[in-house]
């Protein structure tokens, strides 16, 4: 019996992808369930469709800054699809406590950096202008504090000369593509199921 995942999404959806295709092999520990994105029309929603993944879209700007009302609306859909595990790929939105409490130790992120280095944003330029010999990807569980959720995973990616913000971020979202699914099943069957 797969672990039934949920992918939460704001755009183009690609770790999303990656996730709902390494979950539909057979000896995977986990199945793509339903993917939700807090954008009317997000690219990723279309794609989840044609994989045949159930999809669901709650639109924050109704709720205006209440931000736990949207989550509390999140949260519904998640929990009446029977999600059990969340995986958090390009999802733009700070959480606030009362989501991730409701699903600590059951949320997922990845981060494009070799976390505890540079949290937030602009992670590649801020790695290229430290002067680091590598960057890379990191998956992490969830915490309240922004990226600072316990490690489960990293892939470590080289920064070569002449490198751009935009190349590297390239060569490192090739480095997600294989890390995050491979994270994401070890942990669902960790889970200890059944």
């Amino acid at each position: 019996m797969k672990t039934r995942v949920a992918v939460l999404i704001s755009g183009a959806g690609s770790n999303m992808a990656a996730l709902i295709d390494a979950g539909q092999a057979p000896d995977s520990g986990y199945e793509v369930g339903l993917v939700v994105s807090n954008v009317e029309g997000a690219g990723g929603l279309a794609i989840a469709a044609a994989k045949g993944v159930a999809t669901a879209t709650v639109a924050h700007k109704p709720f205006g800054k209440d931000r736990e009302a949207h989550e509390r609306a999140v949260d519904a859909v998640l929990r009446d699809a029977g999600i059990e595990v969340v995986a958090l790929a390009g999802y733009m939105r700070v959480l606030t406590p009362w989501l991730v409490g409701g699903w600590r130790g059951r949320m997922l992120n990845i981060h494009p950096s070799l976390l505890p280095l540079y949290p937030g944003l602009d992670t590649h330029a801020r790695a290229i202008a430290a002067g680091d010999a590598e960057a890379g990807c990191t998956v992490h569980l969830v915490t309240e504090g922004v990226d600072e959720g316990p490690i489960l995973g990293q892939a470590h990616v080289p920064i070569v000369a002449g490198d751009t913000p935009d190349a590297l971020a390239e060569r490192v979202k090739t480095a997600e593509h294989g890390l995050y699914p491979s994270v994401l099943d070890t942990f669902c069957r960790g889970l200890g199921r059944g």
